[in-house]
Formats: C-alpha cells, structure tokens, sequence
C-alpha cells in the first residue's frame, strides 16, 4: 500500500515534532515535511507534493492558517492537497472558515490519536473528516438557523460592534435612548444573550455583521 504522504503546518516546534513522533507509529502515513508557517506549507507542497497537508488555524505572523488552507486547496485546479485541520479552536466561525477555504476535515488536538490517523486516511481518499464536538456544532448550526434581524436591529448591532453606548446610537441613529434600549432587549433575545459584549460575539461568530 503507497503510504500518504503527509505534510504538517504548525507554528510550534514542539508541537511538529510531537505529530512527528505520533504519527511515525501509524501504518501507510509518512511525514515527508513540517511548517511552521502558511508560507512555507504552500512553498513545500509544491516541492513535496503531499497528499495531505495537516494544518493549524492559528500561526504566529504572516498567512493564517484558513489562507493557507484556501491557496492551497485552490491552486492548480483542485489536484492539489487535501487539507485537513488540527487545532483547539471549535467556535462555529473558525469551522465555517476553514470548510469554506477548502477544508477537507477539521480536528481538534484532543482528538485521540487512532482517530487523527483514520482522518488522515480518510482525507487522503477524499473523505470528510471531522472531529465529534465538531460535527454536533454543524448539526445544531444547521437545525438552528440565524435569527432574522430587523434593518433597524442590524444598524443597532453595527454601532454596538463600533463601541457605541446607547447615546450614542440614539444620535447616530436618530432615536431615542429608550428605543435603543427596547431594539436591545429584542437582539438580546434574539440571539440568546445578555450583554453587549455577547450580542457582538454571536453576531460575528454568525456572521450577522457583514
């Protein structure tokens, strides 16, 4: 069996060389390089030609770990790598992200080893693979779609991304505080939160803002 050949992209040295060590004891997976930035993975996999490049999201200066992600996935007509993401972050913006840029998996790094090598294996072939927490959060993401902002609520939520204290928005937006504060209860309860900073969170972790 040809082993997949497999390139890893993480800013930590001390995290490459652990993945190294790991994955040395799975059959049909050979390390054939390691990055430690988004740079170097696209520079290596065009050198390497792996089949897979295992990816974090996070790397420290330059080229993010979803940028990475989507050149390398888009580059050459789709016969390049498949991408399969290894990281701690499992907020619903970080997935959406790296499954939009191309992502053929995405891993958590408390995954158990057995199943970082099947989703290896699986992303080689082309298969999705994704960690558990992570596919209950796109099963309830599906089931629960955004909430419906109204126009006023959405101008409401830009100035509360902006910093604006409820004066503020009444001058900007041309209304009274107690208005503000009523549309405010309403997205509040809307989006299932409490706070300002909450309000912000949910409507950036759903893409409310843009």
């Amino acid at each position: 069996m040809t082993p997949v050949r497999l390139l890893l992209c993480d800013d930590h040295a001390v995290v490459r060389a652990g993945l190294r060590a790991l994955l040395s004891s799975a059959d049909g997976i050979e390390v054939v390089g390691e990055a430690a930035t988004g740079e170097e993975a696209l520079a290596m996999a065009a050198r390497l030609s792996p089949d897979v490049v295992l990816m974090d999201l996070q790397l420290d200066g330059g080229m993010d770990g979803v940028t990475a992600t989507r050149r390398l996935t888009s580059e050459g007509g789709g016969t390049g790598p498949r991408v399969l993401v290894l990281t701690m972050f499992d907020t619903d913006a970080d997935i959406t992200r790296a499954i939009e840029a191309g992502a053929t998996g995405y891993l958590l790094k408390a995954e158990h080893p057995d199943e970082l090598f099947t989703a290896i294996r699986r992303a080689a072939s082309g298969r999705t693979a994704l960690s558990a927490p992570v596919a209950d959060r796109l099963m309830t993401r599906l089931r629960s779609p955004s909430p419906t902002l109204s126009p006023r609520e959405h101008e409401i939520l830009a100035q509360l991304a902006h910093g604006s204290g409820n004066r503020e928005i009444a001058r900007a937006l041309f209304i009274s505080e107690a208005t503000v504060k009523t549309h405010l209860g309403r997205i509040y309860g809307k989006l299932g939160v409490e706070t300002r900073a909450g309000a912000v969170a949910v409507a950036k972790e759903r893409r409310l803002l843009e």
